[in-house]
């Protein structure tokens, strides 16, 4: 094997590594963001789903609280 051909081979392999690892890079980079998206969809729907509903329950019990106080003030006078 000549001097040119193991310079060669060796640029060729270089060459090779690099694009494999950009490409590998790239992948990985896009599988990771996709899941972390999913999951961030997933946590930021369970968090808001448990904050709409722990409001939700406060107003409830708040309004019923006031109706019956006001009906048990009616009932007494």
């Amino acid at each position: 094997m000549t001097l040119e051909n193991k310079v060669e081979n060796q640029v060729l392999n270089q060459v090779r590594t690099q694009v494999l690892n950009q490409v590998w890079n790239q992948v990985w980079k896009q599988a990771r963001n996709q899941v972390t998206d999913q999951v961030w969809g997933q946590v930021a729907n369970q968090v808001l789903d448990q904050v709409w509903k722990q409001a939700r329950n406060q107003v409830l019990d708040q309004v019923w609280n006031q109706v019956r106080n006001q009906i048990s003030n009616d009932l007494r006078k």
